[in-house]
């Protein structure tokens, strides 16, 4: 296969970048993963795919990092530090894994001729949002996750706009699906599938009535690989369906014991909500509709029921 059709994946052995390289590869890609394994899994991968383990923020890896970019044809930057919360505990490491470990990326893209495509967040970079969000809406973050994130962005749109890269941004909403890990800072569906099989009580922080955006992680995989059709810009991956807490819950009890209602007593537990979390975040992905075609494939039911039957299987 020629070098022409080489992608990058940054954080490929991660939940999302793992479901991309799938993708790629299922399309025809040749595919390069870079990962530090400091929340990746090798095991993620397909069987055979080579890697290289590597921080790209580091000073030390760059030669590395522009070793795997050279003769590529498009960088799909998913190499990231993903909690809102460990942001606002340590927000100098969020912002250099975020910020410095987004130029180095785009650095290394430009000495290959290579575009980005750069995965952000929506829900933490426009902040509080009483509707679907659209691309045009201010841009309100309230963490250091959401500030290091739309800082990234505009690196990668600048890089854009002096250089001619194509670079595309894609805000994703709540990303949620088989392989993300249920302990931790994970996702809350994998968080609560994890404690529900487990026969935990799970924990709600807040009064569960606050809302997300849950798009299914295949479904976000091809909006990925189908960006490269676009000419550059901003644009939301999500689903526009706003999902709360408390109903997400009874969703997931459901589904991993279904006819259980002991299972929902007490109840969950209740803690404060964190800093830096959000009432309501949903995006509009009628841009990506629009100019794609792209809409979500899975619906939440399905998805969680996908997510339970992996988790109960052992992870495989």
């Amino acid at each position: 296969m020629s070098d022409a059709r080489t992608a990058v994946v940054t954080g490929g052995c991660g939940f999302i970048g793992s479901a991309l390289v799938r993708v790629l590869i299922e399309r025809g890609w040749c595919v390069r993963v870079i990962d530090d394994l400091s929340t990746g899994r090798s095991e993620n991968l397909p069987v055979g795919l080579i890697y290289t383990v590597a921080d790209i923020a580091s000073p030390s890896d760059r030669d590395l990092l522009e070793d795997v970019c050279a003769g590529a044809d498009v960088v799909f930057h998913l190499a990231a530090q993903a909690s809102v919360t460990a942001s606002v505990r340590d927000p100098l490491g969020d912002a250099y894994s975020n910020v410095i470990g987004t130029v180095r990326v785009l650095e290394a893209a430009r000495k290959a001729g290579a575009r980005v495509v750069f995965a952000s967040t929506g829900g933490a970079i426009y902040g509080e949002c009483d509707r679907p969000a659209v691309e045009t809406d201010p841009a309100l973050p309230v963490s250091p996750y959401g500030i290091g994130k739309l800082a990234a962005e505009q690196y990668v749109l600048g890089w854009d706009r002096l250089y001619g890269q194509r670079n595309v941004v894609l805000r994703y909403a709540n990303v949620y699906g088989p392989r993300q890990r249920g302990g931790g800072e994970a996702g809350v569906v994998a968080i609560f599938a994890r404690q529900i099989l487990a026969g935990e009580q799970p924990t709600v922080y807040g009064d569960g009535s606050q809302t997300r955006d849950f798009v299914y992680v295949d479904d976000v995989a091809h909006a990925t690989v189908d960006a490269l059709a676009l000419a550059g810009g901003v644009y939301n991956v999500g689903t526009g369906v706003a999902t709360a807490i408390r109903p997400l819950l009874w969703m997931i009890q459901d589904a991993a014991r279904p006819g259980d209602l002991e299972a929902r007593n007490p109840g969950p537990a209740r803690k404060p909500a964190r800093p830096g979390d959000l009432r309501r975040s949903v995006l509009s992905s009628e841009s990506l509709r629009r100019e794609l075609g792209w809409e979500p494939a899975v619906s939440l039911a399905e998805g969680v029921e996908r997510t339970i039957a992996w988790m109960a299987s052992g992870g495989s």
